[in-house]
């Protein structure tokens, strides 16, 4: 959870306690008097969004440039501020997290950010250097600031699947400040799903309404990527009722709009394949794998074969396990044969197996210690984890 440089300093999401999420969080001073930013603010989220020698890519990003979390939330407050203060490297990570299967959900500021750039008014639409384009639309200022809008619910929205919303598809008085709609005048990108629409009747300023304006909505660019979802109001906070249902249900449908696991590549009889490429030689295939991250291969078992051995190796001070699966990608769960003994180094033997694609995973389980500060959580421990784990894998059959 992002609460950065010029982002509101949440410290709790509620809808991700109530759906048992685990979850990390940054915060920074509030710049204000009572709260001012510090050198220290800005020194840890460069750290954690652009990297240092311990953590090459940030907390956001494995070794290879997976998603090291299923989703980022980024809070409300000021969008081009805190673009701003990400740099290049930041943005760049982000934008990384997305294309490579990680999810973002952005609220108010978080979902200026997302966007392309930003409208005042029908001619004055400006693309934002400092935003992410990660949703290649343009979001639309509302000019309402501190009150409360209703929200009708669009007919067939996915949100619906996870709650009802009481049956009258309107959810009523979520805090809105200064948020925006999906600008739509010309054309949404292809893709976009409209999710809710502002039921707010005033007229604001001179002569504007947002009055059925889209309010939230979502995106996918393709299987691989992440989902954007995003919305002009602030449902983070409430606790109760349907209120915590809107973003209960926007958390889950970003979730579940995870990439498809990468395959690194096919393993061949008696071929060792050596990962042991460091996030700067940009070669993912061949890239160390970080904590509680899971690498994924095929190999293709021919007819007839016999003795059928993959082995894992590395260093024993960290722990990995091997599976394997005929079905697709394998995990803890999901796997039909697994060594998960003690330390790092693995091996699966079989007499036999049904001919054709097999799926091969390594996952580290190995991973640095947390501990909390004002900033949020930092790492401790063995902080090699994050620039990556060396180890062979290799399949023979004869």
């Amino acid at each position: 959870m992002n609460g950065g440089i010029k982002l509101t300093s949440r410290t709790d999401l509620p809808a991700a306690r109530r759906l048992n999420l685990s979850i990390e969080h940054f915060v920074t001073g509030k710049d204000t008097p009572q709260s001012p930013l510090t050198h220290q603010d800005t020194i840890l989220q460069q750290q954690i969004f652009s990297g240092s020698e311990t953590d090459l890519n940030g907390v956001l990003l494995y070794p290879d440039g997976a998603p090291r979390f299923r989703m980022i939330y980024v809070n409300g407050g000021k969008a081009t501020p805190h673009g701003t203060s990400l740099s290049e490297k930041g943005r760049a990570n982000i934008q990384t997290f997305v294309n490579n299967g990680g999810s973002y959900l952005g609220t108010c500021a978080g979902m200026f950010l997302a966007s392309l750039g930003y409208a005042s008014s029908p001619d004055s639409v400006k693309t934002n250097p400092s935003y992410l384009g990660i949703w290649p639309g343009i979001a639309h200022t509302t000019r309402l600031a501190k009150k409360p809008t209703g929200h009708f619910i669009e007919k067939g929205a996915s949100i619906l699947k996870y709650y009802d919303f009481g049956g009258d598809m309107h959810i009523d008085s979520v805090y809105h400040n200064g948020g925006g709609f999906a600008y739509d005048v010309k054309e949404l990108p292809t893709g976009t799903e409209i999710l809710t629409r502002y039921d707010y009747k005033p007229i604001i300023g001179k002569n504007s309404s947002i009055d059925k304006k889209i309010s939230s909505w979502a995106w996918k660019r393709d299987e691989n990527a992440g989902r954007i979802v995003l919305t002009g109001s602030h449902p983070e906070s409430y606790v109760s009722g349907e209120r915590l249902d809107l973003m209960s249900a926007l958390i889950q449908l970003a979730i579940e709009g995870c990439g498809n696991p990468t395959i690194k590549g096919e393993l061949l009889n008696g071929v060792t394949r050596d990962m042991i490429k460091s996030t700067n030689d940009n070669d993912p295939g061949y890239t160390k794998i970080g904590d509680k991250q899971y690498h994924h291969f095929t190999a293709t078992i021919p007819k007839n074969v016999k003795n059928i051995k993959v082995q894992l190796k590395a260093d024993d001070q960290y722990n990995l396990n091997l599976y394997m699966r005929k079905k697709a990608p394998a995990f803890k769960q999901y796997a039909d044969y697994m060594d998960i003994s003690l330390g790092a180094n693995k091996e699966i033997v079989l007499d036999n197996l049904p001919a054709g694609k097999w799926h091969i995973a390594v996952e580290c389980t190995s991973t640095v210690d947390v501990i909390s500060s004002e900033w949020g959580e930092l790492y401790t421990g063995n902080l090699s984890l994050l620039n990556g784990v060396p180890y062979s894998i290799v399949i023979s059959w004869e």
